[in-house]
């Protein structure tokens, strides 16, 4: 059989060298669109999980880390590990917990009981205020960013993380594996990606797909806990067209993120996961600040990447560029981010990185008549640079649904455009 098997490829390989076998591409059709009637066995509704449920608990005592995450650097070489130390706090008087009061180490190492490499990174706490009666503030637990250097390509690491020098202090032994290094044959097994994620019930089972395919690595293209649907006192409406009482800037409850990072520890904690900001991530606050708890519980590769914020940065993973966009923020040519698209782009090497996909998280290209052309000003702003330098296939979100374009360039069909994903189906 396996004999068998391997004559026919080899005879199917040699008929595509001859050219005896016509590979349609996208442009050929089906110009008609192709839907799938919604499936009612499906749960219509996206109920988000209870706060009492027992996986969104706080696992831990004191200062012993929760919360756990990897994430890529720009090359294989570096990864991010980050926690959480000491409980959130909410209400009218809170006093922050103090960062200084406990370290930001990660002992690493190829073998489980010898982690004989140790690297120190900062920690911070971020607030949520709202100065008005009536309306909780939070403080967060202390968040722990330590950036791990000097890791072989395409290898399992063991890592433990926390302060050695306080009792129980430390976490138990996790590990992660490496991406492959750059080049145009080495790229990641499987890479798992999925937008507007949220903590529902249609969220369980997304995550429990995910992990029976064993990714090497998670794309989330933004809309991450939907904590701002909710009201500071946790309140909140399994619906979007929830309608809440006037209040002086819009709400939200903190602690959906703590719940958020408490379920997906488990799996983000070994699989690293990389994410780009959504509509529900901007969270305004006093001082119109924005996206606080977003760039706060998540470590980026802004700073390696040549960028500036942590709503737009980059990455390679194995022969594949990632180009991660903020839609919430400037991007019109003048604009930080818009520069350093333009750098980022031309100091690509095709040689090296074959594939350069791009994310953010509202599509320009949809069907969906709630959202049609929602971000048009992004894509007019935006498109040109991305279809000179040959963008291959872009990922959103925002739309609650699956949807695949033809490669496309200013609404018409090329055979050098991109190709659109809208992937806004993970759970919520």
């Amino acid at each position: 059989m396996k004999s068998y098997l391997f004559v026919t490829l080899f005879f199917y390989l040699q008929l595509l060298v001859k050219g005896d076998i016509h590979i349609p591409t996208t442009l050929e059709g089906p110009f008609k669109p192709v839907t799938v009637p919604l499936d009612k066995s499906f749960r219509g509704n996206a109920v988000d999980l209870p706060d009492t449920d027992p996986r969104l608990q706080r696992p831990v005592r004191g200062f012993q880390p929760e919360q756990i995450s990897a994430s890529l650097s720009t090359t294989h070489d570096s990864v991010w590990i980050s926690w959480i130390t000491g409980e959130y706090q909410i209400g009218d008087n809170i006093k922050p917990l103090n960062p200084k009061s406990v370290a930001s180490i990660v002992r690493y190492g190829r073998l489980r009981f010898r982690l004989s490499n140790k690297a120190q990174g900062y920690s911070l706490i971020y607030n949520q205020l709202y100065p008005f009666q009536g309306l909780q503030n939070y403080t967060s637990g202390i968040i722990h960013h330590v950036r791990l250097t000097g890791l072989k390509p395409s290898r399992v690491y063991f890592y433990r993380c926390g302060d050695p020098s306080k009792p129980a202090a430390m976490s138990d032994t996790y590990y992660f594996k490496t991406m492959p290094a750059s080049g145009p044959k080495n790229y990641p097994t499987r890479i798992a990606l999925v937008g507007d994620l949220g903590l529902t019930y249609n969220t369980t089972s997304t995550i429990s797909h995910l992990i029976s395919n064993n990714p090497d690595l998670i794309l989330l293209v933004g809309d991450v806990t939907y904590a701002n649907l909710y009201l500071t006192n946790g309140t909140g409406s399994d619906c979007y067209s929830c309608s809440f009482s006037d209040t002086p800037i819009h709400e939200t409850y903190q602690p959906r993120w703590d719940y958020w990072g408490r379920y997906m520890g488990p799996l983000i904690s070994k699989v690293p996961i990389m994410v780009v900001e959504g509509n529900h991530e901007i969270e305004q606050q006093v001082e119109n600040q924005t996206f606080v708890a977003y760039s706060s519980r998540f470590a980026f590769p802004s700073r390696e990447s040549g960028s500036t914020s942590t709503s737009y940065y980059s990455f390679n993973a194995g022969g594949i560029h990632f180009v991660m966009l903020g839609a919430y923020i400037a991007y019109n040519k003048s604009s930080e981010q818009y520069k350093w698209l333009e750098r980022d782009l031309a100091n690509v090497d095709r040689k090296v990185t074959p594939w350069l996909v791009a994310t953010w998280h509202a599509p320009w290209y949809s069907t969906y008549k709630a959202h049609y052309r929602e971000v048009e000003c992004m894509r007019v702003a935006m498109e040109e640079l991305l279809y000179n330098y040959r963008v291959d296939v872009v990922f959103n979100g925002h739309v609650h649904a699956y949807e695949r374009s033809n490669r496309v360039y200013n609404y018409t069909l090329d055979p050098c455009g991109t190709l659109y994903i809208t992937i806004g189906d993970g759970g919520n």
